[in-house]
């Protein structure tokens, strides 16, 4: 099982490329089910969770593969089971996108209940009530969702969907299956996050006919047939968060190119707050830091508000600051998991339920730490960048699910980074 090894204390400097969204690559990989003509997707991130999703649609019969370009072709035209297995699954979420767009198609679809990082409870109820209203009959069976249109129907029939939460893949699966569906589909409640406006753009240029993406009341005609397409995915917003925290706890100057900061607001204008410069420009994002920042308290919530995402980095970068910063987690009930290992590494935090009171220490100091989700093992790669002599990340597979090549970008900047195999 690999490991990294960083030997902290560096600054950082120069350029990086943020790389296409894992959290929009995923969804419009399974988009692609929903037509029989070829799709070709650019910008797709080298990551485990997108191997896994082709290793996933590939099983049901869908030609995926990169070409010498990175681009990544997809064809459905010879789907031959309709079926997401969990020997494919048990370590993605995000496989429960396939539902909506084989339903959609095919009348019929059999996905197993999906693993992941162990954050939370992420409950499918909601795909399972909405896709009803639809006119699917779904029973849970075995740890799998089964899925038929309901006696007499050809098609999906359009639905006004209102979810009892905001939920990201509930409306992505909802816009795809609703491409497809009879008549118009109109999604209240629905996420707002980059990815959702990201994956309609898609769905649009297939054929379908999508109008208030990107706003909280989705309407959605359904068209007979969609097309393929050309699309390239949005870029990673989650990345090149991350990258401006490591700068901004680092100190040093850097060039996020392609990094898109009207997707960062929230989290930019914390980091300012705290006393880093960070500019837009047009090649993307800059940032800047010297010296101890300033802590920062912050809530998570749903889009544009703080992500969820980015709290562990964040949580990082405070425990080197200067003062005492409340951190307020309101998503996931189990996203704490990274405070123990930060505390291995010298930082000073205590959890009260939903809230962790960060107080700033002057310097952390090596150790060896494990990681325990995705974004959980960024902050720690941030938190051995600063910390004083040698930390070892280990269970970095949590890593390569959701950062594209991280420790080499970071070593480009500078840092004295290194993968043990």
């Amino acid at each position: 099982m690999d490991k990294l090894l960083i030997r902290g204390g560096r600054t950082l400097a120069g350029e990086v490329q943020v790389s296409g969204a894992k959290n929009a690559a995923l969804p419009q990989l399974c988009a692609a089910l929903l037509t029989a003509q070829p799709v070709r997707l650019r910008n797709v991130p080298h990551l485990q969770d997108v191997a896994t999703m082709m290793k996933l649609i590939r099983n049901m019969g869908v030609a995926a593969e990169r070409d010498a370009s990175g681009d990544v072709l997809l064809d459905a035209g010879k789907l031959s089971s309709p079926e997401a297995p969990y020997e494919l699954v048990k370590t993605m979420r995000a496989s429960v996108l396939a539902l909506g767009p084989l339903l959609a198609r095919f009348g019929e679809a059999t996905v197993s209940l999906p693993g992941g990082c162990a954050i939370g409870s992420r409950p499918v109820d909601q795909h399972i009530k909405g896709l009803q209203a639809m006119g699917a009959d779904i029973r849970v069976e075995h740890g799998y969702m089964i899925a038929r249109l309901t006696e007499g129907r050809a098609r999906l029939r359009g639905a006004r969907i209102t979810t009892d939460m905001v939920t990201v893949t509930g409306t992505e699966n909802f816009l795809m299956a609703a491409c497809l569906a009879e008549g118009e589909t109109v999604l209240e409640n629905a996420a707002q996050e980059p990815e959702i406006p990201d994956l309609a753009e898609m769905l649009i240029a297939m054929g379908a006919h999508i109008e208030g993406h990107g706003s909280s009341r989705i309407r959605i005609e359904g068209v007979q047939a969609l097309q393929g397409c050309t699309h390239q995915v949005v870029a990673d917003r989650i990345e090149a968060g991350t990258f401006l925290c490591a700068v901004a706890a680092t100190g040093g100057d850097v060039l996020l190119r392609h990094g898109r900061a009207d997707h960062l607001d929230a989290v930019i204008e914390k980091l300012r707050e705290a006393g880093a410069e960070v500019l837009a420009v047009p090649e993307g994002i800059r940032v800047r830091a010297s010296g101890r920042l300033q802590a920062v308290g912050f809530r998570t919530t749903e889009y544009p508000g703080f992500p969820t995402d980015m709290q562990a980095q964040f949580m990082a970068l405070n425990c080197v600051a200067q003062g005492t910063s409340t951190v307020t987690e309101t998503i996931f009930e189990n996203r704490f998991m990274h405070v123990n290992e930060l505390v291995r590494l010298g930082a000073r935090i205590q959890i009260d339920g939903k809230v962790a009171v960060v107080e700033g220490v002057e310097r952390l100091s090596g150790a060896t730490v494990m990681a325990t989700d995705l974004r959980a093992s960024a902050s720690l790669v941030i938190a051995g960048l600063i910390a004083q002599g040698n930390t070892v990340v280990d269970r970095i597979y949590h890593l390569d699910r959701g950062y594209d090549r991280m420790e080499a970008k970071l070593a480009a900047l500078g840092a004295d980074i290194e993968r043990i195999k």
